[in-house]
């Protein structure tokens, strides 16, 4: 339970710290001056799409906060074994920063118009996610190989159902970064990409996000920093 709560205290400060950036704060009443001369004052700053993304994030987020909860509650069961992470999946996270990285490189570029730069951060994010899609399947592979099968015991099902379904979102995020990628190689305006990289950049951060958060709970970490902040608190 205590994971669960941390959890969605990170998803609501993250999403409390984006929410400040669209100034949706903004209070245009009481600004002077003709409307649309001042930030806030005309349309949306929020583009649909933008708040759409905004709206799947939360859905997905609470998702895995429900895959979170359940594996919790799940392991403090007897028949609970829990499986032996494999070393890949430290290196197929570092490539799944390496790829949230590159496409914050690409949204930097966008702003500056710097259509070259767009289109390596574009390659080298989509390039390194399909290396950790292949990744986390070679840790499957593994797993099986050592007995590990998806059967076998309710923490390996866990292990496979979550890794999975994390695993689909990377790849649907794909297909929408191969059409910007796409249009990128094809020379089209920086101006006319920037939304969809702006919305890559952030749909690649918060799947990085999760995979951290699921990582430490595969590996028992969010265990011990629960216990720390239990002891801290009493």
């Amino acid at each position: 339970m205590t994971a669960i709560i941390l959890f969605m205290a990170g998803l609501a400060a993250i999403a409390g710290w984006w929410l400040s950036q669209q100034r949706l704060a903004a209070k245009p009443w009481l600004e002077e001056g003709a409307i649309g001369d001042f930030p806030g004052g005309g349309a949306s700053l929020l583009p649909p799409a933008k708040i759409g993304l905004g709206v799947f994030l939360a859905v997905v987020g609470s998702l895995f906060a429900l895959f979170i909860s359940a594996y919790s509650m799940r392991m403090e069961l007897t028949d609970w074994r829990s499986l032996p992470v494999p070393k890949l999946l430290w290196f197929n996270t570092g490539v799944l920063i390496v790829s949230s990285a590159a496409l914050q490189w690409a949204q930097v570029a966008a702003r500056r118009d710097d259509s070259d730069n767009v289109l390596i951060g574009l390659l080298a994010g989509g390039v390194s996610s399909v290396v950790f899609v292949i990744g986390q399947l070679l840790a499957w592979q593994q797993l099986n190989a050592a007995g590990y099968l998806l059967a076998a015991n309710p923490a390996n099902a866990f292990f496979y159902l979550i890794t999975a379904v994390h695993g689909l979102h990377v790849l649907g995020g794909l297909a929408v970064l191969g059409r910007t990628t796409t249009k990128a190689w094809r020379g089209v305006e920086v101006s006319r990409l920037r939304l969809s990289v702006e919305l890559c950049t952030m749909y690649w951060h918060f799947l990085l996000l999760v995979w951290l958060i699921l990582l430490a709970l595969l590996t028992g970490w969010a265990d011990d920093f629960a216990a720390i902040c239990r002891q801290l608190l009493t």
